[in-house]
């Protein structure tokens, strides 16, 4: 069974960049398609992107497309999310998630193929 811990958030002016990171412990993370998930107060969780295990193909919502970055690095059991001309809306808690699947990428726009998940890290974008 996989942990994993994010790290990276904080606080950020607008049109800033941030990058999360999110550590994968007990399990080798190659095995996993990864995502990244966020929720803001009173809203639901909300897909952000994901990347595949086996070709490290990559889906993003449609809000983030040019702006977001996933990555995998294998060797560092690690996922990052690289964010760059964040907007107010931004503003939430973001949660890394790992699914032990292998399906086309696209599905996993849903946090119902997702079985481990992070404690998440709060990321502020300030006007």
């Amino acid at each position: 069974q996989v942990q994993l811990v994010e790290s990276g958030g904080g606080l950020v002016q607008a049109e800033g960049s941030l990058r999360l990171s999110c550590a994968a412990s007990g399990d080798t993370l190659s095995a996993y398609t990864m995502a990244w998930f966020r929720q803001a107060p009173g809203k639901e969780r909300e897909f952000v992107a994901a990347i595949s295990r086996s070709d490290s193909s990559t889906y993003y919502v449609d809000s983030v497309k040019g702006r977001f970055t996933i990555s995998r690095d294998n060797a560092q059991n690690t996922v990052y999310l690289q964010m760059n001309r964040l907007k107010i809306e931004d503003t939430a808690e973001y949660y890394c998630a790992a699914a032990p699947s292998t399906y086309p990428i696209a599905v996993y726009s849903t946090h119902k193929r997702f079985e481990y998940w992070g404690q998440g890290t709060q990321v502020t974008v300030s006007s």
